[in-house]
């Protein structure tokens, strides 16, 4: 994403009021409002409501170091929950985390702010992409979408967790290079594909059947996308 930093490692100040006995309960629950997470904020008043009553005895202690302890079991999921839009995604696991709490991003429908600044793909890759849909292309894999993009995979490595892919391989099968799972070899050749190239795609796919992906089609027949680019 657009600002670079180390959000993730931070600690916020409501969790140094967590050290406060009696009233550190009272953190927790700030940052259930702040979050809106609602059973933190009820385990927070708890945590207050237990401590006042426990003041005075040896249990105080108890509740004490619950409060410490519960504070910083939420941080990274409190920094995630109130994250904004141009925090970055710095490695996998800050990926799963943003994952968990706001789902992940269909890449075939999502729109070319949510590739910007939820994804944070630069704006060049993100427009390839919408190209590439807009021509009636759907990806089905991390592999394609990093093959056609362009985007280098340890980009990819990175944000993983975040992507999705919604797609129906029985739609659309005579749009982009669906057209290689039904098209016979003579269609092929009429698409401008090498005589070889058209047989070896038919005989691949009438030996181990329909192709799921680019990437697909690229593994089982060993032929590089520029054979049948045309089709893309």
């Amino acid at each position: 994403m657009s600002i670079k930093n180390n959000w993730i490692d931070e600690t916020p100040q409501w969790i140094w009021w967590s050290f406060l006995p009696v009233l550190g309960g009272l953190a927790i629950a700030y940052a259930g409002n702040k979050s809106k997470t609602s059973s933190w904020r009820y385990y927070g008043l708890a945590l207050f409501g237990l401590g006042l009553i426990l003041a005075s005895t040896d249990l105080a202690i108890i509740v004490w170091l619950a409060q410490i302890g519960t504070s910083f079991a939420i941080r990274k999921k409190y920094l995630v929950k109130v994250a904004s839009r141009t925090a970055s995604i710095d490695n996998y696991e800050v990926a799963q985390l943003l994952a968990q709490e706001k789902g992940q991003i269909d890449i075939n429908t999502c729109s070319k702010d949510e590739l910007v600044y939820d994804l944070g793909l630069p704006i060049v890759y993100a427009n390839d992409i919408e190209d590439l849909r807009n021509e009636g292309h759907i990806f089905t894999s991390v592999e394609e979408l990093a093959d056609l993009s362009g985007i280098p995979e340890r980009v990819f490595n990175k944000i993983k967790p975040l992507i999705t892919f919604g797609y129906d391989l029985n739609k659309e099968s005579d749009i982009s290079w669906r057209r290689l799972n039904s098209f016979s070899v003579e269609e092929l050749i009429a698409c401008d594909l090498d005589n070889i190239v058209a047989r070896k795609i038919v005989e691949e796919r009438e030996k181990a059947g329909a192709f799921k992906s680019l990437i697909d089609v690229k593994k089982r027949t060993g032929l590089p996308l520029s054979c049948y680019k045309n089709l893309i």
